[in-house]
């Protein structure tokens, strides 16, 4: 038998042993032939070196994973101890995919978040659905504007499909554009954040990025372009046919969507459903699922998002 001791440096140990130990307890069940002893802010594991040597691999990582994200919940501690292949938890200069407003660096946040960003390197479209919160539209944004600063493409098209959640668009006051905007308003928010608001300006002023409504769409081809589709749920099977022969040379499209926030009448179909089950074995189309422990709003939507999903089991 042999024993390591590994020591939380500046980290409160509930942070990662979990409140009543609820953390340490779950990683004891993936090291069953190894016993785990926390006292304050350290953990004796003693047991065959083979066992240790793994479990200091994947401790570390979830150190790792706590540093750059902040948070240790009881799926990354899974994922981590179960996949830790998949993840190294490295920080490297490369992560940052733009820097924002006074410089604030924009990158992968969550795990299944930097999965968005491998697969846009490997695909050509990539559909990446979770609840809100999960930064699906907002990665996705950042690939675009990088893609975009790095000339990989020479314009970025975001579409959304303008379905009422709940209220009438006949109703609202103003023109066409002013009664689209509110649809579209987080995908300004998101280049906002990205983009100084001058060279935003400028750049929607001459076409370099265009923000429109998904019928605006029908009959383009969209070559150079990274195009992202954001609500891909509220879209019809013909509309999501549409946008996705859109795609022309050396384009890249993103397509986000929530499947339990379809806002579509009862009769219609979500053409997000249907492209999932349609092009899941597509070389080229990636699926990448986002959950809770992809959220980044405030802690209470992880709440929120978890009591639907147990009423909707039900």
């Amino acid at each position: 038998m042999t024993e390591k001791i590994f020591a939380l440096e500046a980290i409160d140990p509930v942070e990662i042993f979990g409140v009543n130990e609820n953390n340490l307890e779950l990683i004891r069940k993936f090291f069953p032939k190894l016993k785990l002893i926390s006292r304050g802010d350290i953990i004796k594991a003693i047991g065959e070196k083979s066992e240790l040597d793994m479990f200091e691999e994947r401790f570390e990582i979830l150190l790792k994973h706590y540093e750059k994200f902040g948070k240790v919940t009881e799926k990354d501690i899974k994922y981590i101890m179960d996949q830790s292949q998949i993840y190294n938890g490295e920080i490297t200069d490369k992560d940052v995919l733009v820097h924002g407003k006074n410089g604030m660096p924009v990158k992968a946040r969550t795990i299944n978040q930097q999965r968005m960003v491998e697969s846009y390197e490997k695909n050509d479209m990539i559909f990446a659905i979770g609840p809100a919160g999960t930064g699906k539209t907002y990665t996705a944004v950042a690939l675009a504007v990088r893609a975009l600063k790095n000339k990989e493409v020479r314009r970025i098209i975001l579409t959304r499909p303008a379905v009422e959640a709940g209220e009438n668009l006949g109703f609202l006051p103003g023109d066409l554009k002013d009664k689209l905007d509110p649809y579209l308003q987080p995908l300004y928010d998101a280049l906002r954040d990205m983009i100084p608001s001058q060279k935003l300006y400028s750049f929607m002023e001459d076409g370099t990025i265009e923000v429109a409504p998904l019928a605006f769409m029908r009959g383009r081809t969209l070559e150079n372009a990274f195009a992202i589709l954001d609500e891909a749920q509220n879209s019809t099977e013909p509309q999501m046919k549409m946008f996705l022969t859109r795609m022309g040379k050396n384009s890249k499209f993103i397509i986000t969507g929530d499947v339990t926030q379809i806002d579509l009448p009862r009769n219609q179909a979500s053409g997000l459903i249907h492209s999932m089950r349609l092009l899941k074995n597509i070389k080229g189309v990636d699926f990448v699922m986002l959950d809770e422990r992809d959220i980044v709003r405030h802690r209470l939507v992880n709440s929120i998002v978890e009591a639907y999903e147990k009423e909707n089991s039900k």
